[in-house]
């Protein structure tokens, strides 16, 4: 099938690449996925009929549609990097005035902002509410002088992944390079020691393991938007697939 997804390397991501077989399970309010030698079951509880009944401040449900709530996030596997503090490195380039390079250490000593918001995995999880600690990308952008001509984000990460988001989304004040959730260093199956955040899309476009933010003129479609999945990724109008 072409842009199929590796789903040998990805074997989390095989019920979501058949749409209509997840559009089954999500409005029958039921979705089981095999994790780690576990069954984690995605129902209509609680806590997800609650946030259909809740409402953003900018007018959007909270819960988009087609998602079930969870109450932590899910490790989605992915090529990971080393996930040391001590070796990392965040490249910060392309469309720039003064492009940089920053260490762990630098990051922290950066303005630091914490943020509650909620998230949204294409596969049809969400969480909300977490707590999540880091840099705002914007802070970041000013520090390197984006110029005029950049249209969109480029978030590189380890083993040359890339995802794209466009600039106006990954400069909003939640939108972080993030190393702490709920009070706790991310664990190495959620990106460690560094990811991206961009919480208003599709999870995937927040990428773990972050080695770079490239600022570019033109779209660049990265790992999974090549492979078939939706090229901007707005949970609220269920852009899934491309």
């Amino acid at each position: 099938m072409p842009n199929r997804p590796d789903l040998d390397r990805f074997p989390e991501l095989r019920r979501s690449w058949d749409r209509r077989t997840f559009l089954r399970n999500a409005a029958a309010g039921t979705a089981l996925a095999a994790l780690g030698g576990a069954l984690y079951r995605i129902a209509g509880d609680d806590l997800t009929r609650k946030a259909m009944a809740e409402t953003r401040a900018d007018g959007k449900p909270r819960l988009p549609p087609g998602q079930r709530v969870l109450k932590q996030l899910r490790p989605m596997g992915g090529a990971e990097g080393d996930g040391e503090a001590r070796s990392f490195k965040l490249r910060v380039h392309g469309l720039v005035e003064r492009p940089f390079e920053l260490d762990y250490a630098a990051l922290l000593k950066l303005p630091q902002v914490e943020k509650e918001v909620d998230v949204h995995c294409v596969t049809g999880w969400s969480v909300l509410g977490a707590r999540w600690k880091g840099v705002p990308i914007a802070t970041l952008a000013e520090k390197a002088g984006v110029k005029s001509a950049a249209r969109h984000v480029i978030f590189e990460a380890a083993h040359g992944y890339t995802t794209n988001v466009r600039l106006a989304e990954a400069l909003v004040d939640r939108a972080l390079v993030t190393y702490r959730l709920d009070g706790r260093p991310l664990s190495l199956d959620h990106g460690a020691p560094v990811r991206g955040l961009v919480p208003d899309l599709y999870f995937w476009k927040s990428a773990k393991w972050l080695t770079g933010i490239k600022f570019v003129a033109e779209d660049e479609p990265g790992y999974w938007e090549v492979r078939g999945y939706h090229n901007h990724a707005d949970p609220w109008r269920e852009e899934r697939y491309g």
